[in-house]
């Protein structure tokens, strides 16, 4: 039988790349790098959303339509308008707003 149960967690606030064994100057610089990564990838979800829920009120629809036509339930219409973005991939709010007829760009610096 395997050993299922963890040996360590990292508590919430810690570093896991000092738990791992990094030297603390390259632990926070790592641990600093995946945070702004994080914060990105939130800042695009969040511009995704709110570009949907705009779409929603303008076209004046309860959350059941707009659930049929963006391809998902109720319940995850509500996640959007309330800004859930745990919930969702990048890419499942994409194609919510291909659905609504909106393009979505890509713009790197």
């Amino acid at each position: 039988m395997k050993n299922t149960q963890s040996a360590h967690i990292t508590p919430a606030g810690g570093n896991v790349f000092a738990d791992l064994g990094f030297e603390p100057e390259e632990a926070a610089a790592l641990k600093a790098q995946s945070q702004r990564i994080i914060s990105e990838k939130l800042a695009i979800k969040e511009s995704l959303m709110t570009e949907l829920s705009v779409w929603i009120e303008a076209k004046q629809l309860k959350q059941v339509e707009a659930a049929e036509i963006l391809g998902v339930t109720r319940p995850r219409v509500s996640d959007v308008i309330n800004k859930k973005s745990i919930k969702f991939t990048i890419d499942a709010l994409v194609d919510m707003l291909a659905r609504t007829g909106k393009r979505v760009q890509l713009s790197v610096q």
